[in-house]
């Protein structure tokens, strides 16, 4: 077991890290991405919403955040309750880029599975399953 577990460790990562490199116009770290894809996902959020989202401290996410504004990818709008908070929302441009990304993706890794027989792409289907319980658990 541990074996195989060695193993299936190694190729997600390494099918993790080649599918990321996959990436929109803006080419953005994967910590830029993932809160534009966090907005696209669940709608605006506060960054100490986000902060928490990401696993990071509250003052990296405001730099991510403030980077994202200057980008023009995401827009800070005041808290419509609570005037010491602001809101962070994709702009249009932050959703473009969300959705190219997304595209370029899932384009590579359909190149790699067209180039599979029938019989492997059932056995990648049958397989959806149990990585989704693994990355859930």
């Amino acid at each position: 077991m541990p074996t195989l577990a060695a193993e299936l460790r190694v190729s997600l990562s390494r099918a993790s890290r080649r599918l990321k490199a996959e990436r929109g116009d803006a080419d953005l770290p994967d910590p830029q991405f993932n809160v534009l894809a966090f907005l696209h996902r669940d709608g605006p959020m506060t960054p100490g919403q986000l902060a928490e989202a990401e696993h990071v401290q509250p003052p990296s996410m405001t730099r991510t955040v403030n980077c994202l504004v200057e980008l023009g990818f995401v827009r800070k709008d005041e808290h419509p309750t609570d005037g010491r908070l602001v809101v962070v929302s994709l702009t249009d441009a932050g959703r473009a880029e969300v959705l190219e990304t997304r595209r370029r993706r899932d384009a590579w890794l359909t190149s790699r599975l067209t180039a599979m027989t029938p019989d492997e792409r059932d056995r990648l289907a049958d397989a959806i399953e149990l990585l989704r319980r693994i990355a859930t658990s």
